[in-house]
This record gives C-alpha cells, structure tokens and sequence, in this order.
C-alpha cells in the first residue's frame, strides 16, 4: 500500500480512544490504510469480563474472550497501530488538530479522533459533541456512518449506542474508520488481498487499499497464519477469569485466588465493546 499519511503537524493521524472490539477494529482499518494510528486504551475493556464468547463468526466452537482481545490488539499492531495503556482525560482543539491529555500527564496530538471507549463523553465535552444522556451513560449521537457533530470525531461501538454485541462493535468500528478515510480524501476503495492478475491481468491499476500477491506470498501468508493461530490455541489462555467489579473487593475487579480457585465463574456468554 502507499504512504498516505496525512499532511498535518500532529503526531499522529489518528487517535482511537479505547482498545475494545470496536476500537482496535478501527485501528487495523487506519493503520493498513498507512495512517499513523495510536491507541489509547484503559485496559478494561468489558470483552475479557465474558466467560465464553460463542457468537463471533469464525469461531464454531467459540472461543477465549480474552484471548480473543490479545489477538485483535495483536491485530492492530502487526499493521502498524502504536497502542498505549492510559487514559484519554480530554480532548480539544479541531480538525487536523485535536490534544489529547493523557492520565500520564502527557499530551498527544492528531488530526482526527476516534471515540470506541465504554459508553462516557466527560472527555469529549470540550470539544461539544452532541449526546444523548441515558442515566449513568452518555452516548454521542451519531450523523452517519460514524460521523459525530463534530467535524474529524467519529464514534464506535458502545459509544455510539450500538448493540452490545462483538461483532456489532467490530463492524461499526470498521465503518467508522473507512469513513474516516473518505473524510480524509485517503485514496480508498476496498482492503483486498488478491491474486495476481485480479486487476493487472484485466488492464486495471490496482486500486487504492488493495494489493496483488504471487501464490509463493499467499502460502507464506497462510502459513505464517496458521503458525500464529496454533501458537495462540496452544494452551489456556493464562488470566484469570474477571468478573463484574462490584462483585469483588479490590479495585480492578479482578477475580480473587479463593473464588478462582473454587471454581467460580462471571460474566456472559455473548461478545460486547
């Protein structure tokens, strides 16, 4: 693919709040589209809380949620997104320049935002996006396609009042990174992988997002796959079981050694954000 990097002095092209299904989602689509992407991400991410995920399509037998979490992240970072445990406390600014204030005490700038977190927009109230209180929860009210009112701010998953499902989540937030794109007037038309002469051998260029590869490189590519998903499904996967953080004492609401080892167990069996 070329080098589309955005023509900006921030830091990065794109900044993707929260590292859930739907965010790390949006980082794959970003980074393989060559924009210097960064995640910033809590580490709590309501997936790795599900005992069983059994309704992700691919997995017939279902499969680790969070081991299922450590591949998407792996995912993303293998086509180019930087990811970080922190937490996004504001952000300002505008298009093609927005400051992100860090927990760390840091700031980080992009030209665009990508809001994927659990479903709180405290740290967007600077820049005015339009919400929808509901309780405890604040929704950002959605344009289309992942648009926000805010002009270079995109909304996935929870955040957007999307259904509380996996693969919900992983589909808004590729729809919200490849409208990104077209915002960005990012050269685009499909993220294919294909067979040599797909395109050429018919006189066609080959478009934007796409590449051709020879069979050597589609067996080295399958081969390199299935080393990879044999070394992940090589064991059990080695956190404990979460739960929900009121039902436990400490402050990440992790499973205790007494209930682990008893054999208790939390969480659903269906996929969220």
């Amino acid at each position: 693919m070329t080098d589309t990097t955005l023509d900006t002095d921030a830091d990065y092209d794109a900044l993707v709040v929260g590292g859930g299904v739907a965010g790390l989602t949006a980082a794959t689509f970003l980074a393989r589209a060559d924009l210097a992407t960064l995640v910033v991400d809590g580490d709590e991410s309501i997936l790795r809380r599900n005992a069983h995920l059994e309704n992700v399509p691919g997995f017939p037998a279902g499969v680790n949620p969070r081991l299922f979490a450590d591949m998407l992240r792996e995912q993303a970072e293998r086509n180019g997104a930087e990811t970080r445990t922190e937490l996004v406390e504001g952000v300002t600014g505008e298009a093609g320049s927005f400051t992100a204030a860090v927990n760390d005490g840091a700031a980080v700038t992009a030209a665009r935002v990508v809001a994927a977190s659990w479903s709180d927009l405290d740290y967007l109230d600077g820049l005015g996006v339009e919400a929808r209180d509901a309780g405890s929860k604040r929704y950002a009210e959605e344009h289309a396609l992942g648009r926000t009112s805010v002009d270079g701010v995109y909304a996935a998953g929870r955040i957007a009042e999307r259904y509380h499902q996996a693969v919900v989540a992983a589909g808004h937030g590729a729809e919200a990174a490849i409208t990104l794109l077209h915002d960005a007037e990012v050269p685009f038309y499909h993220d294919w992988v294909v067979p040599e002469g797909y395109f050429t051998d018919r006189g066609r260029e080959v478009p934007p997002g796409c590449e051709e590869i020879t069979a050597a490189e589609r067996e080295r590519r399958a081969a390199e796959s299935r080393e990879t998903m044999r070394a992940y499904f090589d064991g059990e996967h080695p956190d404990r079981q979460r739960t929900h953080p009121s039902l436990v004492d400490d402050d990440l609401g992790r499973v205790d050694d007494e209930w682990y080892d008893d054999g208790g167990g939390g969480g659903t069996v269906d996929g969220d954000d």
